[in-house]
């Protein structure tokens, strides 16, 4: 089987069960607790070979914070898919609409136009699709989002948003380039490890919970 071809039997297989997560309370909290234990044990491989053995209180310090975050978007998402207000699920829907048009911006405006390399840490993102990732995203949330929010409002939560889910990307590509492998994981074909997958929306995520503290 190609690349390609893992690539959307997984993304199939994986929207299945967020979908279905969306509506049943034990399958989400099963989900939200299986990566995030994923995502915990994958950012750990990564930083064991980065911070040396004598350096282990930093390690476990690093992994304690790691750990807090992680714990506390669990209750964010929890939060916002169980409460009686609307616009909570809304807005948790579309700071995860954002992650994903910047992601699927990024990567097909960086095919089609090429053009300079953003930086170095991932020779595969550039200025093309760093515009396009914006671009993309404004697109898709004006054309979903518009009857909720102002127009405004959606520029400057996608400016944002945008933002902090192409630097997490490109965080966790540091990560690796620092250990010189290509994904943080296999569990998923095509597609590497769940940080490899949840990356940018971990950050969106985290950036998004306050701004909704601000509304």
């Amino acid at each position: 089987m190609s690349q390609i071809n893992k690539r959307i039997y997984t993304s199939i297989i994986l929207f299945s069960i967020f979908t279905l997560s969306f509506f049943n309370k034990y399958l989400l909290f099963f989900v939200l607790i299986f990566c995030s234990y994923q995502i915990f044990y994958e950012f750990y491989l990564l930083l064991r070979n980065i911070i040396l053995n004598n350096r282990k209180i930093l390690l476990y310090l690093i992994l304690l914070i790691i750990l807090f975050l992680l714990s506390y978007l669990i209750l964010f998402v929890w939060s916002c898919l169980n409460s009686e207000d609307i616009n909570d699920t809304v807005f948790l829907l579309l700071l995860i609409t954002i992650s994903i048009a910047t992601d699927i911006g990024g990567f097909v405006f960086g095919k089609l136009f090429k053009g300079k390399k953003l930086t170095k840490i991932s020779p595969n993102k550039t200025y093309s699709g760093m515009y396009g990732s914006f671009l993309f995203s404004i697109f898709i949330c004006i054309l979903i989002f518009k009857d909720y929010y102002d127009i405004n409002f959606l520029f400057l939560i996608v400016f944002f948003i945008s933002s902090f889910s192409q630097l997490g990307d490109l965080f966790i590509s540091f990560l690796k380039r620092l250990n010189k492998v290509k994904d943080t994981g296999n569990l998923l074909p095509g597609h590497g490890g769940i940080l490899d997958r949840f990356d940018g929306i971990i950050f969106s995520l985290i950036l998004g919970s306050f701004f909704k503290i601000l509304l």
